[in-house]
């Protein structure tokens, strides 16, 4: 190290400084939208006392900064799993079964606004938000429709639905129960991420407390009965497209499960078992370098915290899954095409950073939901990436880059400091209830918005090299008569089921949310006896209250 100190030394002096005098750099600051400062030169010397083995070791083994599994892409190619949903439950098919047969391998499902806040699409809070954003579903019969001709035994589903997880998992259930599969057959993912909602979203129905109960009894239900099944997945993704920077994606995210591993602990839980079934959900941003240390900081910090905090020793309970999403947030408007570029660096970050599967925004979706070719690219995308530039031969392939590892180790303690932080409130659901993390992403947000304006944080077509907006791109539009569908839909489920059923369900969940027993058995019976989601929904409320903010 002393050689090299004196080498770098001899280099600044006889080859930077009177190439400087003649030739200045760009007058501008070089951080990383975290706000990291960033070197003209990385070398051994930013890695003071690196400890190879306990920074980095072998992939597959703790800490896991290097993957998950010891093989990563060499064994098996990340999941490539668009996230789709609009229109009725017909519509959204097509759409699966049109990404299945171009190459997608995996489901992921986006709900519509009533469905995620628990209304059923005739009720007048639901007016012109059916089938807008995602798919209708407000019963079984919805869910039935959207996976028909879909082998649920050999498909991995996603579900992004949270306040709702607990009704939506029930009716996957039903629908794999009808048409034979058992359910310690069926594979996926249900969000289940309540707190984000608190912080960042606000899909939420009901009061913290409450609804931790619901996420753990779902952890529960489905550790004995669907032990395929993610039971949570918790999510940085829309914390960040909040504004929060990507130290504060980790530190936020991270908090959040360890606050859901602690529920489930009190609860009596197995913290290992439960663990086992916890992934992650994160962004992926365009600065490549930043996102990819993002996902390493990220791995190493939650399997150091699991031992510090639960003496976890479980190899597979250690392991930080996640699925990344590029950031819808830095599509823009102006200039579509451009998207396309920005969507593949951000796959490409994710790729490099080890994520298990991935979702590709379309160029179009700045403007509206995306269209068959728009999401073809997306797909194409991925599969460009994983098959045609080399990047999945080796694990790992950019560690022990001096600059990536640096990056790697500060974005690490930095979120490392805003989770004592959290700790010294009590916690992250007391964090959120004292607005903490909401303030952050806020003021965040705000420099962010202030460096675009003054043109430090440069956008291209948007704030620099702008031609405004270009036309000529094809939109989707959703059907105005995909609602009035779905209300007669709604009328003739309620006129032809066993109405004594259905009070008879309705009134054991009443009594199971009162007493807080085991809730998920009443709601699968809720379920086969074709309730709504919406009076599911009303039950509960008038039990646990509904949350204001």
């Amino acid at each position: 190290m002393k050689d090299l100190k004196e080498a770098q030394e001899r280099w600044e002096k006889e080859i930077l400084e009177p190439l400087l005098e003649k030739k200045p750099e760009r007058q501008e600051e070089f951080k990383t939208p975290s706000g990291v400062e960033i070197e003209r030169l990385y070398t051994p010397l930013h890695l003071k006392d690196f400890q190879y083995l306990s920074k980095l070791g072998f992939p597959g083994e703790f800490p896991f900064t290097r993957g998950v599994q010891p093989t990563m892409y060499r064994g098996r190619i990340w999941t490539m799993r668009q996230y789709a949903g609009f229109g009725t439950a017909e519509d959204t098919n097509k759409r699966f079964r049109f990404l299945l047969e171009r190459g997608q391998t995996g489901l992921s499902v986006a709900f519509d606004l009533p469905t995620q806040m628990g209304y059923d699409s005739d009720h007048p809070v639901a007016h012109g938000e059916v089938g807008r954003v995602g798919v209708a579903v407000d019963s079984v019969e919805d869910v039935k429709r959207l996976f028909s001709g879909i082998d649920l035994a050999r498909v991995s589903t996603s579900m992004t639905i949270n306040a709702t997880a607990n009704i939506l998992l029930a009716m996957y259930i039903v629908t794999a129960e009808e048409s034979g599969v058992k359910q310690e057959q069926l594979r996926g993912t249900v969000q289940n991420d309540i707190l984000k909602e608190y912080v960042a979203r606000g899909t939420y129905i009901y009061p913290p407390e409450p609804s931790l109960y619901l996420i753990v009894d779902l952890m529960r239900y489905a550790a004995e009965n669907v032990p395929r099944f993610n039971t949570i997945s918790v999510s940085g993704y829309h914390i960040r497209e909040a504004g929060a920077t990507a130290v504060q994606e980790v530190a936020f995210t991270l908090s959040n499960g360890l606050q859901y591993l602690q529920a489930a602990q009190q609860a009596g839980l197995d913290v290992v078992r439960i663990a086992r079934r916890v992934s992650f959900f994160f962004n992926a941003c365009s600065n490549l370098l930043e996102e990819v240390a993002k996902f390493r900081a990220a791995r190493r910090l939650w399997a150091t915290l699991l031992k510090e905090r639960f003496d976890i020793q479980d190899r597979d309970a250690l392991k930080l899954r996640f699925h990344a999403q590029t950031a819808g947030s830095e599509l823009t408007a102006q200039e579509p095409l451009n998207n396309v570029v920005r969507v593949t660096v951000q796959a490409l970050a994710a790729a490099l950073g080890g994520a298990q599967s991935i979702h590709t925004n379309s160029y179009d979706e700045a403007l509206s939901l995306p269209t068959e070719e728009s999401v073809k690219i997306a797909l194409r995308t991925q599969q460009i990436l994983a098959y045609e530039t080399g990047i999945t031969s080796s694990v790992d392939p950019l560690g022990g880059s001096y600059m990536l590892e640096a990056l790697t180790d500060e974005i690490e303690n930095r979120a490392r400091d805003y989770i004592k932080r959290i700790d010294e409130m009590g916690g992250a659901l007391a964090a959120v209830e004292r607005g903490f993390m909401q303030k952050e992403i806020s003021e965040s947000a705000y420099r962010a918005q202030l460096e675009m304006e003054r043109q430090e944080r440069v956008v291209v077509g948007v704030n620099m090299f702008s031609e405004g907006l270009v036309g000529g791109v094809k939109l989707l539009r959703v059907d105005p008569a995909v609602e009035e569908d779905q209300k007669q839909r709604l009328e003739r489920i309620r006129k032809e089921r066993d109405k004594t059923r259905v009070q008879k369900a309705l009134k054991e969940l009443r009594l199971r949310a009162t007493d807080r027993a085991q809730l998920m058995p009443a709601l699968v019976e809720c379920v086969r006896a074709r309730c709504t989601l919406g009076e599911m929904v009303t039950v509960l409320a008038e039990v646990f209250g509904r949350y204001e903010g």
